[in-house]
């Protein structure tokens, strides 16, 4: 049987990369609505709680966890998006990869050690269609953008028992395709200031991935020319199954937290 601190570090594997939308369809003061403009975000979601349930190798439990027990079992997270826009029409790769370790005793006689190893990334790529561009009264513009692709995803939860019979190793890594579509606000409040709130839906049953979605709202503030950072707050969830070698192979979560990033335009 796998003990409750061993899922558990599966479970905190989305915990801090994941998604979110920083660059703006609206050209700023001093870029060409005519010409090539890009941006390049770099970011990090930092939950605040985690909860649902996950499965490895057959073995459920519910989960409650917050930023602290994710951090614990950091081993390495990063995160991007580019953007490039020109006129009403843009693309976008945006990349995740969460790696988290964590080893102990199992409760069996002979406290036969394991190891876990945990990983989480995806690469998307999405074409983006600005389909509202208008000016509030306040003289301010705002627009809105849809969003459509495909997505590379990659879910790991492998572990390794140590043991002079022949364990096997338990879980599994999964990779798949799946379609991926969007839409966000971008209201322009002052020259500094720009409020942003998007949604993307993955998934759509595609490799196992029930639906994935990630929420988020916040503002930009433009302290630089060419450099900005942005503070908000995210709602992630995955629901994802599958039946491996070993047994049960799932993954259904719901995070919400703050999510913060820098974003350079050139």
């Amino acid at each position: 049987m796998i003990n409750r601190s061993l899922i558990a570090t599966s479970a905190a594997m989305t915990s801090l990369a994941a998604s979110a939308s920083f660059a703006e369809p609206i050209p700023l003061a001093g870029q060409s609505e005519d010409e090539w403009r890009q941006t390049l975000a770099i970011y990090a979601f930092l939950p605040a709680r985690t909860s649902g349930t996950s499965t490895v190798a057959g073995a459920t439990i519910p989960l409650d966890l917050d930023f602290g027990d994710a951090l614990e079992l950091l081993d390495f997270a990063a995160a991007g998006r580019y953007e490039i826009w020109r006129g009403d029409w843009g693309f976008i790769i945006d990349a995740n990869y969460v790696s988290l370790e964590a080893d102990g005793n199992l409760p069996t006689p002979g406290s036969a050690a394991f190891t876990a190893d945990i990983r989480q990334k995806w690469i998307g790529l999405l074409a983006a269609y600005k389909a509202v561009d208008a000016v509030s009264d306040n003289g301010q513009r705002y627009a809105v953008d849809l969003q459509f692709g495909a997505r590379y995803n990659s879910l790991r939860q492998e572990i390794t028992v140590s043991s002079p019979l022949p364990v096997p190793v338990l879980g599994g890594d999964q990779g798949w395709w799946e379609p991926v579509i969007g839409a966000r606000g971008t209201w322009v409040l002052n020259d500094q200031w720009t409020a942003i709130a998007s949604l993307d839906l993955g998934g759509f049953g595609a490799g196992g991935n029930d639906l994935q979605i990630g929420a988020n709202i916040g503002v930009d503030w433009r302290a630089w020319d060419s450099a900005s950072l942005f503070f908000g707050w995210r709602y992630y969830s995955m629901d994802y199954s599958d039946s491996l070698s070993t047994g049960a192979f799932e993954y259904d979560v719901d995070q919400h937290g703050p999510v913060l990033g820098v974003k350079f335009r050139f």
